[in-house]
């Protein structure tokens, strides 16, 4: 597979240590995830879809510019291909989460989990289109394994098909070759830097899309009034749940490539309950299975 090198990677790890590393990273990314459910959830109640993305991406953005330039001063903004990320960032992050809601809107939050667990295998297609990646029978059986305990993992049923479903599949490809791009096209960034700049494109996207919503008289702002205890969720959902979290997984990307890192993303059901459990929520062993499942699928996968 040929893969952007990863500035933050040392050039005297080995392969070893760029794997273990790799996935622990993408652990992470899977559980700071995880903790934007509950505050998205609870937000939805006020927010429309479109207006919380755009929401939740710019104060996301304004959270990493500050840092950026903190950690790693001005030159790597100021020189950074703008253009370049904001297309980028504009379809696999802005367009690509909106239809991700939209899929769920037109259908149901179990049909677009059963969905979203299918990511690795756009996530392969992606590699296999643009990096030629050969799919060995120890790399298929591990997919096979991740798709299934995805399903397991959200507790499986039907899949109800048209324009939802559609949306989510759509959203899978566009977040996969986004993540795919960010680590290809900008090599000589950071994982910080692929986050901000691709997040910034998605915002801006999404900007353009709430004001084309006013024009044509549709409302989109939320119906309840905005507290600090709506700022305190606003800022999980974005601090935690995207910024944080799109780093670790542009860092696990780096080292593992992005059909790799997509594998555990069906992981990120069992962290959710988890996550629940510590709120009052109860346990789930057929999250636990499904994780289990997966977690084999990701180690057959990486031997294949």
């Amino acid at each position: 597979m040929t893969q952007a090198p990863d500035p933050m990677l040392s050039p005297v790890a080995g392969a070893r240590g760029t794997v273990v590393s790799g996935n622990a990273l993408a652990v992470g990314s899977m559980i700071t995830w995880a903790a934007g459910f509950p505050a998205a959830e609870l937000l939805l109640q006020d927010w429309s879809p479109l207006a919380l993305i755009a929401a939740r991406l710019g104060l996301t953005v304004a959270m990493l510019i500050p840092l950026w330039l903190c950690l790693e001063g001005p030159r790597p903004l100021l020189t950074a291909r703008w253009s370049r990320g904001l297309l980028v960032g504009g379809l696999g992050f802005g367009i690509g989460a909106y239809l991700l809601l939209v899929g769920q809107s037109l259908t149901d939050p179990v049909t677009v989990a059963i969905i979203a667990s299918a990511c690795p295998i756009a996530a392969v297609l992606v590699e296999m289109v643009y990096d030629r990646r050969r799919l060995t029978r120890g790399f298929a059986i591990g997919l096979l394994a991740t798709v299934v305990g995805g399903i397991i993992a959200t507790g499986g049923g039907s899949v109800a098909l048209g324009l939802g479903a559609l949306a989510a599949v759509a959203s899978c490809f566009l977040f996969a070759w986004g993540s795919h791009m960010a680590v290809r096209d900008f090599p000589a960034l950071t994982a910080l830097g692929r986050t901000t700049l691709t997040f910034a494109g998605g915002f801006v996207v999404m900007a353009v899309l709430v004001l084309g919503s006013h024009a044509i008289g549709v409302d989109v702002t939320p119906t309840g009034t905005f507290d600090f205890n709506d700022f305190g969720l606003l800022a999980i959902y974005a601090g935690v749940g995207m910024a944080l979290s799109q780093v670790l997984f542009l860092a696990s990307v780096g080292r593992l490539g992005v059909a790799l890192t997509a594998f555990h993303i069906n992981i990120a059901p069992f962290y959710v309950m988890l996550l629940m459990l510590v709120l009052g929520g109860s346990w789930d062993w057929t999250a636990a299975m499904g994780a289990l499942v997966v977690a084999l699928g990701v180690l057959v996968a990486q031997r294949g």
